[in-house]
């Protein structure tokens, strides 16, 4: 039996009986949507990140549509973005009304280049949506000074990167607003969709809670476009349970990507192309996944699935050059890196419970494949 790519069994059966009796509570009061578990999640996600509102959804991608609605994002606008991560980001945008623009990302740390974003503004740019990838926030001190300097709204795409260190603050409350996911798989998963929008700013956050519950700003009283964006009550619940070792998680990543990183040191010198995850000094990175790249990624992964180790791609195709974007909606501009980045990335297994054993079996793994894959290039 091979190793698994993440181990989401483990972990319910650590938390089995605090997710059991909240699933449980629910089911006995019958408050499956709005119930009181909803507000309990939200005001623990805020008190977590430092940011002063969050609002609970349905979907990681509503976390970014809603946002993009409530600051009046639409036909013929634009909003500038990376061209390196999962699709939705720039879905998003397109479903809002507007024109994703892509700019670069830093060879480093796969985020987005802030040193590309100004010659991307133009009078059309009404907001920046910088992506916080693999689980480290990207530059957004800087990215919040240029969005100043234009008046221009940011919204960081906390997908991959909830709870990430950012200097002396988290991912997801350093700009205007948020969005993150709780997809099963992320770092903070729930058992099905959701996630979670992050603001500082009061008035945003009534705008954005009345879009989610389609647009009403009381029952039957609908003021505004809106959606049905409600994060269901059982999820809000399996979530509450998982917050109670998140951090232990967090710290359990951190220690095994520490192992993975010092097991690597050397590689390089088999292959030239070969890197391990670069975290900036004042970051610490939440670990989504553990990313590598390689010269020759096919004979990486043959060897690797040979060995029963899964890997995966994050991402195999910009979405600058995914094939309805580039035909309908996309402004690209120079996006070298992401299409070098698009080639060569490939992430190993990653999970806070995984053995110290299994974790050996990985690294060999690794060394044994970019080894093959040199060799037989």
């Amino acid at each position: 039996m091979g190793v698994p790519f993440i181990d989401l069994k483990s972990q319910y059966l650590a938390l089995k009986e605090s997710i059991d009796g909240r699933i449980q509570k629910v089911l006995e009061s019958g408050a499956y949507i709005g119930g009181p578990e909803v507000a309990e999640l939200e005001k623990k996600l805020a008190e977590h990140t430092g940011s002063q509102h969050c609002l609970a959804v349905a979907s990681g991608t509503d976390a970014l549509l809603i946002p993009l609605m409530a600051l009046g994002v639409g036909p013929g606008d634009e909003v500038i973005t990376t061209a390196f991560s999962f699709i939705a980001t720039a879905e998003t945008i397109v479903l809002a009304g507007a024109k994703p623009v892509f700019v670069d990302i830093d060879k480093k740390t796969f985020n987005i280049d802030v040193k590309k974003i100004e010659a991307a503004i133009t009078p059309k740019t009404k907001a920046i949506m910088p992506v916080s990838l693999y689980g480290q926030a990207a530059d957004l001190d800087e990215i919040n000074a240029l969005a100043k300097k234009h008046n221009i709204p940011v919204i960081e795409d906390t997908a991959q990167s909830y709870g990430a260190k950012y200097k002396n603050k988290k991912s997801g409350a350093v700009t205007t607003a948020a969005g993150t996911s709780f997809y099963p798989a992320k770092p903070l998963g729930c058992y099905g969709d959701g996630g979670a929008i992050f603001t500082n700013d009061s008035k945003l956050n009534q705008i954005m809670r009345e879009i989610r519950d389609h647009g009403s700003e009381k029952r039957y009283y609908h003021t505004r476009l809106g959606l049905n964006g409600r994060l269901d009550t059982i999820q809000c619940a399996i979530l509450l349970s998982k917050m109670e070792r998140y951090d232990w998680e967090v710290e359990q990543r951190q220690k095994i990507a520490s192992r993975y990183t010092e097991a690597f040191a050397g590689l390089e010198k088999i292959d030239q192309t070969f890197t391990t995850p670069h975290i900036k000094d004042g970051n610490g990175s939440v670990w989504a996944q553990y990313t590598l790249t390689v010269t020759n990624r096919d004979l990486f992964q043959k060897k690797m699935t040979e060995l029963q180790v899964p890997t995966a791609v994050h991402y195999p195709m910009t979405m600058a050059d995914q094939p309805w974007y580039k035909q309908n909606v996309a402004t690209t501009h120079d996006i070298t890196v992401s299409r070098w980045a698009a080639d060569h990335v490939v992430s190993i297994p990653m999970y806070p419970d995984m053995d110290e054993k299994t974790q050996n079996i990985v690294i060999d793994a690794v060394k044994k494949a970019v080894e093959f894959s040199v060799k037989q290039s």
